[in-house]
């Protein structure tokens, strides 16, 4: 959304156009065939939504490109931001040729399941408190599980000034539950742990709404699937 604000650089404008390649518009301009509103055009203009572009004469424009949509089994140390003044961050560490945005966010010391898309409309919808979209996760702690503990997680905890909402929790282990939340406070099953008096160690986002992580390796990211991001609009009242 910010790059669309910012405009396109013209030679790239014109490659996109499937006319040239961009070492040919670079040519093209530098020979003064190509117009930006009217006027000559220079190397590094940029053209906005909305401009006139000709080349020749001719009114050019842009192919339509598709959105990416990401799935990452982001690992501990990642930082979910595209700050570039933050060197662990998740633009950098997936080096993606498209301008991506994370959807939501998963702390740095938590790993797993983490979106990615350059599609704002999706973002906004999945980040709406009001839709109540399932998040599930698997989590460790320091010390053995009791009933109580259960019985208070799923029933909400106090935390950040208010009580979080009845989610569904699970025993896997010992010292291990997967829990599934439909808010996304700030460190939440953390914060959640802690007021119980347990520390969790290991976190892991297992599944977005119908997205699963399944078997992606640490580290690597795969597009979604076609069925699954039918399901995933569908979901969310996308067409």
């Amino acid at each position: 959304m910010t790059g669309e604000a910012e405009g396109v650089r013209i030679n790239k404008y014109l490659a996109d156009s499937g006319l040239c390649s961009r070492r040919e518009a670079d040519q093209l301009i530098a020979a003064g065939s190509v117009r930006l509103n009217g006027r000559k055009a220079v190397p590094g203009d940029r053209v906005l939504p909305g401009d006139s572009v000709l080349l020749n004469g001719k009114s050019v424009g842009r192919r339509a490109e598709k959105h990416v949509y990401i799935a990452l089994n982001k690992p501990a140390g990642i930082v979910c931001t595209a700050d570039p003044r933050e060197k662990a961050n998740v633009i950098d560490f997936i080096h993606h040729p498209r301008r991506i945005f994370p959807i939501g966010r998963l702390d740095k010391d938590s790993e797993g399941l983490l979106l990615l898309t350059t599609d704002g409309d999706i973002v906004n919808r999945l980040l709406r408190a009001e839709g109540k979209h399932e998040k599930e996760y698997r989590v460790s702690v320091d010390r053995k599980i009791t009933p109580d503990f259960l019985a208070k997680m799923a029933a909400g905890v106090p935390v950040l000034d208010t009580v979080t909402l009845p989610c569904r929790v699970w025993q896997t282990g010992p010292r291990s539950f997967g829990i599934i939340l439909t808010q996304g406070l700030n460190r939440q099953i953390r914060r959640m742990c802690e007021s119980l008096g347990y520390t969790v160690e290991t976190l892991e986002r297992v599944r977005i709404m119908n997205v699963r992580l399944g078997h992606l390796k640490r580290g690597a990211w795969r597009n979604l699937y076609p069925a699954e991001l039918e399901e995933l609009r569908r979901s969310l009242g996308m067409r």
